[in-house]
């Protein structure tokens, strides 16, 4: 009994771990964005660099601390170098011009101290801080712009399904009308009120249908696939989606058209302010290098000679301490730094150039979402009447057939002719959705979180 407890218990962890593993997550359209947005590897490579740049902020503000270094060291001078000096220095009997060679220093000396400096004053340093922070915030700044970006292909794909989704549906009702159709077709042929031609032609009408239906399930799979990789999500994990088409409020794709641009909604735009700002920078950088640059340095050690290498561990050590303070003056650097401020002088005034160039880019993508959205939804409105009626046809077609007033041909005309306005309605309601889509990014209203 024990051992067909734990064997159940076995089966039933086996089986929950394989549902588990089996069970689709379903997303909307929110949460589809949202995972992409912590998941995808782009994000996590801009979050990176927002880590590189608050490494490099410290790292800047860190040239600003005391710098201190140890050091230890050990000569063995093999051949001890002679001083040459007059004779007489040491021998007063010594004849005029004679020398005598003097050692200079003993075989075996160590040392051993710590420096320090430390910066008082540089101009390009408090301009440094100020950039790094500037860097940062472009780095914010970049990460937003990516984040927008996937949250557009995110929500182009997703749309992409759903309609599919809609098209698939559609053409499935489709083959099942017509297999009726062909059913009682074939009936009334074995009784001789209709041609076998009659009977061939659904036949043909149907197998296109179908052969299509695969083409869009296969294409519809090749979608969740893009869905998966636009949201950073692997490739075998299965999803659904649980927004519906039939539960989007078309209105809303309206409710932009005409509305004027905020140039400070566009991430782009504040961008280029802050390239702008390091622009600036670059250039007081450039100036500021004019100026003194003010040290502060120390030396503190000891250090030891001896004849044998044994006595400098056992014999004393003479200290030294030394303090001192440099001013580094620029007199002058062969002009290398008028042709700097001439190089970043050019820099800021492209940046400032650029502000009207992206002003007139930005007016482009409005008007052109404006145009494209104007243009799918009377597309939509007008391919919606046609569906329906086209619908209306296929309908009474096949009263005029059953009643032995109408042609078969006449139905496959009619039925040929639904399926064209089904494909022409599906196709502007996604160009509608994908100009929305368009239009949110234009006027830098797609979501970030």
């Amino acid at each position: 009994m024990k051992l067909k407890r734990i064997l159940s218990i076995s089966i039933l962890a086996t089986s929950i771990m394989i549902n588990g593993a089996n069970a689709q997550q379903a997303f909307s359209l929110k949460e589809a964005i949202s995972y992409a947005i912590k998941n995808h590897n782009n994000v996590k490579n801009g979050q990176l660099d927002i880590q590189n740049a608050d490494a490099r902020v410290s790292e800047i503000k860190a040239m600003g601390l005391p710098q201190i270094n140890g050091s230890v060291g050990y000569n063995n001078n093999l051949i001890v170098p002679s001083l040459l000096v007059p004779a007489k220095t040491f021998n007063p009997a010594a004849k005029d011009g004679e020398v005598s060679a003097v050692k200079f220093g003993l075989p075996h000396n160590s040392s051993a101290g710590l420096s320090l400096n430390q910066l008082v004053f540089d101009g390009s340093y408090t301009l440094g801080l100020k950039a790094a922070d500037v860097y940062r915030e472009l780095s914010t700044k970049s990460l937003v712009v990516t984040k927008h970006s996937l949250a557009e292909n995110v929500a182009k794909a997703y749309y992409g399904i759903l309609v599919n989704n809609e098209r698939i549906k559609l053409l499935n009702t489709n083959i099942g009308r017509l297999d009726t159709l062909l059913r009682d077709t074939r009936a009334m042929n074995a009784q001789g009120f209709v041609e076998k031609l009659d009977v061939q032609r659904l036949e043909v009408q149907i197998n296109n249908l179908k052969t299509e239906a695969k083409n869009i399930n296969r294409l519809q799979d090749l979608s969740y696939y893009l869905l998966k990789f636009q949201m950073g999500m692997p490739e075998n994990t299965e999803i659904s989606l649980s927004d519906k088409l039939v539960d989007t409020n078309l209105s809303v794709l309206t409710e932009s058209l005409d509305v004027p641009i905020d140039y400070n909604n566009r991430m782009e735009y504040s961008i280029l302010k802050t390239q702008n700002r390091l622009a600036e920078l670059d250039l007081k950088n450039t100036k500021a290098s004019k100026l003194p640059r003010v040290m502060l340095n120390g030396n503190y050690g000891f250090n030891n000679g001896r004849e044998s290498i044994g006595d400098i561990f056992t014999k004393s050590w003479f200290g030294s301490l030394v303090l001192g303070l440099s001013v580094q003056v620029p007199i002058f650097d062969g002009y290398a730094r008028k042709y700097k401020t001439i190089q970043s002088a050019n820099n800021l005034q492209k940046v400032q150039n650029s502000y009207k160039l992206l002003e007139n880019g930005m007016d482009f993508q409005v008007k052109q979402a404006n145009i494209a959205l104007k243009n799918s939804w009377e597309s939509l409105q007008e391919n919606k009447k046609n569906m329906e009626l086209a619908q209306e046809i296929v309908r009474v077609s096949k009263i005029k057939y059953s009643e032995g007033v109408g042609a078969n041909l006449e139905i496959l005309n009619a039925e040929a002719a639904y399926k064209e306005a089904q494909t022409n309605y599906f196709t502007s309601l996604y160009n509608a959705l994908i100009a929305k889509v368009d239009m949110d990014k234009a006027h830098g209203k797609l979501p970030v979180e």
